[in-house]
């Protein structure tokens, strides 16, 4: 995969330089590995770092094993992104994409932001790679250009398998015949009947929530949006994608621009209506579209008229003035009940954060903690469970990273929304509130343990 060098470095010279001659492999994936780096390897992970104190600079490279994934290479990327870097260290902002690439069937999504770390500045990137139904993530951390003909020759030299193109309906398919049956038989529930009246479905390409005479749809698909400035254009964009192959003869369309009230950048409330006709009824309907923030689901309202629709949630202002919770509480209703038969199998979840130290006496930087940490929970259809946690963290004090982890078997009860764990810490019995979320293509499993823990897995293969 030659090509993922370019993504997010100038090739420098043709000539590897720094590397050993021999490859290694790491689960589905081959590399050169950098000279003279420290390296680190673990079950999920192998890291390359090299620490230049004297200079003051540093370099991090981390190679992730392949997971299962979404069809959607930009929702894998988002994912990721959120899960290695947002909640790990402090970026600059939204990180800055580069063009998708693909070869040999994986397609690979990119993109770098600049961080601050230990009062020193540095550049995060992140590669997601989608082939089939895995993904695999490169991330890199470093605070110096000192390094970058090594990183780049480092991408240069990995390889993955070649694989067939992951198969899927096409967009167009899913505008113009969109699925409205649920996907029976993949689990056991799949419609939750809430006691404030409104019922959820889980259909092919949405959460279909309805009451009375309003339908809310809570669609999957999150489409790319990266090339718009302005959010109406986004709006816009996403409703000519995801609502308009379903109805005709639009009018009073509004695709509302954003406004300073709303919050920054990463609290955007992405807004549009219309009056159509429904395609499948042919009746004449209102519908808004409604995303908020970066990492909101884009909903869909279905209501008999405007003025329907207002009294339901809130009337929509140009400015500010908007009741936003009564729009965004409704990606709430993505919630189904648990059966034990559903969770038979591998499933995975990673977190991590950090805290950013500085002196109290001279306000100048003190270094920085972290730590991240995966959880995998494999259960057996005669009832038995086996949780293995790993986890790294590093003090401020430059002492190194310390690894950790804890294995627990025993054995699990479910009751729709609640799971115990017996046999885990000295042997205590664990109590859960749990629920899936709907996802395309599966479920992600939420587990609760009140503040003590919390865990969110995708089942693995």
């Amino acid at each position: 995969m030659k090509t993922i060098a370019f993504l997010l470095f100038l090739v420098l010279s043709t000539a590897p330089q720094g590397f050993t001659q021999s490859t290694e492999t790491f689960d589905i994936i081959s590399y050169n590995p950098p000279k003279g780096w420290q390296k680190e390897l673990n079950k999920d992970a192998v890291q390359f770092g090299i620490d230049d104190r004297a200079n003051d600079r540093q370099a991090l490279i981390t190679l992730f094993r392949s997971v299962p994934a979404s069809a959607d290479p930009r929702i894998n990327f988002d994912t990721a992104w959120q899960k290695m870097v947002s909640e790990i260290v402090t970026v600059s902002g939204k990180p800055r994409m580069q063009p998708s690439a693909n070869e040999n069937g994986w397609t690979v999504e990119s993109g770098f932001a600049g961080y601050e770390s230990d009062g020193r500045k540095g550049l995060v990137m992140l590669l997601t790679l989608t082939g089939g139904s895995d993904m695999v993530n490169i991330l890199t951390f470093t605070n110096t250009d000192a390094y970058q003909q090594i990183v780049t020759e480092f991408l240069a030299s990995i390889s993955l398998p070649k694989i067939a193109p992951f198969e899927t309906t096409s967009s167009a398919d899913r505008q113009t015949e969109p699925s409205r049956n649920p996907r029976l038989g993949s689990y056991k529930f799949t419609i939750t009947n809430f006691d404030d009246g409104w019922k959820a479905a889980e259909e092919a390409d949405w959460v279909k929530v309805t009451k009375g005479n309003t339908v809310v749809l809570i669609h999957y698909s999150v489409p790319d949006i990266r090339r718009f400035n302005n959010l109406d254009e986004s709006t816009a964009h996403v409703w000519n994608t995801l609502v308009a192959p379903r109805y005709k003869n639009a009018s009073n369309i509004w695709m509302r621009r954003s406004w300073y009230a709303d919050g920054d950048f990463m609290n955007a409330k992405y807004f549009g209506e219309a009056d159509v006709i429904d395609n499948a009824t042919g009746k004449k309907v209102h519908v808004a579209l409604f995303k908020d923030g970066t990492n909101g689901r884009w909903i869909e309202f279905i209501s008999p008229d405007k003025a329907a629709f207002q009294t339901q949630f809130s009337p929509v202002y140009a400015q500010d003035g908007t009741d936003w919770n009564k729009l965004s509480v409704m990606g709430n209703y993505n919630k189904f009940a648990v059966a034990a038969e559903d969770l038979v199998g591998n499933w995975y979840s990673a977190s991590g954060s950090n805290i950013q130290y500085y002196n109290v006496y001279t306000g100048n930087s003190a270094g920085m903690a972290f730590s991240s940490s995966n959880t995998e929970i494999g259960f057996q259809s005669n009832g038995t469970y086996k949780s293995v946690y790993k986890g790294v963290d590093n003090t401020q004090s430059g002492g190194g990273n310390r690894y950790h982890g804890e294995t627990f078997t025993g054995k699990f009860t479910v009751t729709n929304w609640e799971m115990k764990l017996t046999n885990r810490f000295k042997g205590a019995t664990d109590t859960f509130a749990i629920q899936f979320e709907a996802v395309k293509g599966g479920r992600i499993l939420h587990m609760y343990r009140g503040s003590i823990e919390e865990l969110h897995l995708f089942k693995m293969k």
